[in-house]
């Protein structure tokens, strides 16, 4: 996996994020000389491209493939002695042993993606996504891996905010077929099944199967959880949603395979880390990059448009109100004020920061809209 500059994130078949808090990114000294020449050729009324104020934040990344196996359960109770150089180095192979944090406990889809992306790896099991980030972020593990979409339910909206929170590097993009199952104590038949426990979200994608069965739903925090629970509880009474290797680690057997109402059901999942990583020429790469626009007409156009000049195609663009500043006032008349939502943009496009039309379309953004960028 590889990630570029501050600047850039990146999707499957490629690599790299890296996102810091609201503050500007400090540009070199020779891409100021470029914007200043830029800005030069920008000016006047007549220039199609009129200054448009931009906050934007980049990043690259590469999906991994891999078997899935089993990981090892961690928490956080105390500090390990921070890693050298050298096992940063050994962290960037595909084939070394790499702790990988996540949301849930041993069993759950995130540590599925976990494993596929480094069959070796050593999972670090977390309450929550903000654990999670943090057991990166002090040292206890390597990366972070994270859900950030999915082909049934789209975006995970509360995650593209984590990531702007959290000044860790996207360096990796793992997608992840889901496969719901239908979990139940030794012995226990369909028909015995009052109640199903699992998480919202699993309910909301087999809500046809659940409805035909006719029994009541639980919520709880993990669909592994819900397994661990009627395992360790013996709920003769209750069924699970989880998946097939839950199943194996928690001793359940399964009752339904693929019981989700999309018979295909994709999930993408994002790698983090402390450190960037480096794009590689012979590899396609993703950059993902985040900004904001003053209002105005066509200012969302022309911050597009200058990927479409040099060929770069966009393959994902999100949406998000300013959570720091969620409304603008403008009062252009004397008639009063106007409010509207202050919004990010996130956009994924295919090119690596190391290309020389990804710069120059970055620095045409930073220089005619007045662009300040932010790494993801």
């Amino acid at each position: 996996m590889a990630v570029t500059t501050p600047l850039v994130v990146a999707s499957s078949q490629l690599r790299c994020h890296n996102f810091r808090r609201t503050r500007h990114w400090a540009l070199t000294l020779s891409w100021e000389k470029q914007q200043l020449k830029r800005a030069q050729k920008c000016g006047g009324d007549e220039n199609p491209w009129k200054p448009v104020k931009i906050v934007m934040r980049v990043v690259d990344h590469h999906p991994r493939d891999g078997d899935v196996s089993y990981g090892l359960h961690k928490d956080l109770v105390s500090l390990p002695k921070p890693l050298s150089i050298s096992d940063i180095v050994a962290a960037s192979d595909d084939h070394a042993k790499v702790r990988i944090s996540y949301k849930g406990i041993p069993g759950s889809y995130s540590e599925d993606a976990a494993l596929k992306a480094y069959p070796n790896c050593e999972t670090v099991s977390c309450n929550d996504f903000e654990e999670a980030f943090k057991a990166v972020e002090i040292w206890w593990a390597d990366k972070v891996i994270l859900p950030i979409e999915n082909t049934s339910g789209g975006s995970i909206h509360r995650n593209y905010d984590l990531l702007l929170r959290h000044r860790l590097h996207i360096v990796g993009e793992v997608q992840l077929a889901t496969n719901l199952a239908l979990l139940a104590l030794p012995g226990v038949r369909t028909e015995y099944l009052k109640r199903v426990l699992s998480h919202s979200q699993a309910f909301e994608l087999s809500d046809d199967f659940l409805t035909k069965l006719g029994v009541a739903r639980e919520n709880v925090d993990d669909t592994a959880g819900a397994a661990q629970i009627i395992a360790s509880n013996g709920l003769y009474d209750a069924g699970a949603i989880a998946s097939v290797r839950a199943a194996e680690i928690y001793g359940l057997n399964v009752l339904a395979e693929r019981i989700q109402d999309d018979s295909e059901i994709i999930s993408r999942y994002l790698v983090l880390a402390r450190d960037p990583i480096i794009p590689k020429a012979d590899k396609p790469f993703k950059t993902s990059i985040v900004f904001t626009l003053d209002e105005g007409p066509g200012v969302l156009f022309k911050a597009l448009a200058v990927f479409a000049l040099r060929d770069i195609n966009l393959n994902k663009i999100e949406s998000r109100p300013q959570r720091n500043r969620p409304l603008r006032v403008v009062d252009d008349s004397n008639t009063g004020t106007a409010k509207y939502f202050d919004y990010l943009f996130y956009i994924d496009f295919d090119a690596s920061m190391t290309e020389p039309r990804a710069q120059t379309a970055l620095g045409h953004l930073q220089v005619c809209s007045l662009t300040s960028y932010f790494m993801i």
